[in-house]
């Protein structure tokens, strides 16, 4: 069974959002790109939050994430797997991500959403007791894979914006507030 690797965090300086997968399926890894799998709902769900045509080139998707200061990573550095579903990585195998430097460069990100349930369980077992995370909000989305066939696109696409936008308004408040303490103190 072969060892595959994930992609390099895609962030900005001023991400306040981390979205996390847990690994990229194999027609991510081949074509090199988040999300690639033409049935994933992920695009779909994040262009009208983006402000972009679903259609559009993946350097455009990117471009719009970072401006919209959403990060987008993956959980496991590397692992063994057959096929593309998260049961079928091999626990034993699961290299995590270096958390520790990713969160000391992007100290501004305030919350974390894990892109279905294994994601959440490889962070909170490796990644959350290893850090001083506590300040983090931390939520579960359902995953947008198309092995998730649990809830409609339209549930998806609901939880998914609901939960996106009040970290977004939470994020710009808390913003709003450091920048009013900060003119205070000048």
């Amino acid at each position: 069974m072969p060892t595959i690797h994930s992609f390099q965090p895609i962030a900005g300086n001023h991400a306040r959002i981390l979205i996390l997968g847990s690994m990229p399926g194999q027609v991510s890894l081949s074509a090199n790109q988040y999300y690639a799998h033409p049935r994933n709902a992920f695009w779909p769900i994040m262009a009208p939050l983006l402000q972009i045509n679903p259609e559009a080139s993946y350097e455009e998707k990117i471009t719009a994430l970072k401006s919209s200061r959403i990060a987008l990573w993956d959980v496991l550095k590397s692992c063994q797997r057959t096929g593309s579903l998260d049961s079928m990585i091999k626990a034993d195998t699961q290299i995590i991500n270096d958390f520790q430097s990713f969160f000391g460069i992007h100290k501004k990100i305030t919350h974390v959403f894990f892109n279905g349930g294994k994601a959440e369980t490889c962070f909170m077992r490796h990644v959350f007791p290893e850090n001083n995370l506590g300040l983090l909000q931390l939520s579960r989305l359902p995953s947008t894979s198309p092995a998730n066939a649990r809830l409609s696109f339209a549930d998806k696409c609901n939880i998914w914006h609901a939960m996106l936008r009040s970290a977004t308004e939470s994020s710009n408040s808390h913003e709003h507030r450091l920048s009013q303490s900060n003119q205070i103190t000048q």
